[in-house]
């Protein structure tokens, strides 16, 4: 997962300078619009809310952009779409599994779209339950190293219920079970240490090592498929050395 972990973050630092960036603006807007919607407006009792807002805000989205989906989300303003999340499933290129979430206002869309960047990439959807099982739902906060040690990270959040803290070379990656991941982010909150991201994730519970081709390929899935408005996250279950990711990079 290491691997898969790094070329994510790599790939969403280029994405925020790229021609992409609109893109990713409006899906950390829809996060927000839905966070408030389903849990109320107010960020400070609202986790999920809170956590949506703070990826918006480093990730440069407007501040107004942000208050306005936080509106929208929350009955303050009209507006905003019926959103509706699903999943889909299915099997990329090597036979990696791969979880695609949508947010979508239109499910025959989406699933055309998810189908299309599927089969046009070396992909075969797959029927429910059938590759969700090698997943398991995990907190996950990304934390630039900024100087800081492992030991310091883990004194931080140990008994906030982490699980394990991961090298991802410019960052930490903090698992734990989604229950504890507000408990984690305020543990680092409380030490002083500013956060990156902090999202309920799918981690893959078995992986396919991949060489620098198999990994083209399946990047090359991955940003067909986030490139739907209507999907949000791509999971998937590969690895890579630090070899390949220097090769490809």
């Amino acid at each position: 997962m290491s691997g898969h972990s790094k070329w994510a973050t790599t790939k969403h630092k280029k994405a925020a300078l790229d021609a992409k960036r609109g893109k990713l603006f409006a899906k950390l807007i829809k996060n927000v619009e839905v966070a408030a919607r389903t849990g109320g407006g107010d960020p400070d009792g609202n986790p999920t809310l809170f956590d949506a807002i703070q990826k918006a805000k480093k990730n440069s989205v407007p501040q107004d952009n942000i208050e306005r989906a936080r509106k929208r989300g929350g009955g303050e303003e009209a507006g905003g779409a019926d959103w509706q999340t699903i999943m889909y499933e299915g099997y990329g290129p090597n036979g990696v599994a791969v979880l695609i979430e949508c947010l979508t206002d239109n499910r025959n869309r989406a699933a055309g779209e998810v189908r299309t960047a599927m089969t046009r990439n070396g992909g075969n959807m797959a029927d429910p339950g059938s590759v969700a099982y090698m997943f398991n739902r995990k907190g996950v906060v990304v934390l630039p190293k900024n100087g800081l040690s492992e030991d310091d990270v883990l004194g931080a959040v140990l008994d906030a219920g982490a699980e394990d803290v991961n090298d991802l070379g410019e960052n930490y990656e903090i698992v734990s079970e989604p229950t504890d991941l507000v408990a984690v982010r305020t543990a680092l909150q409380g030490a002083g240490y500013d956060y990156e991201s902090a999202d309920a994730s799918f981690v893959p519970s078995v992986t396919v090592a991949l060489d620098a081709d198999g990994a083209r390929k399946i990047f090359k899935l991955i940003d067909a498929l986030e490139d739907s408005d209507d999907v949000q996250n791509v999971y998937a279950n590969f690895d890579l050395s630090d070899d390949v990711l220097a090769e490809i990079d």
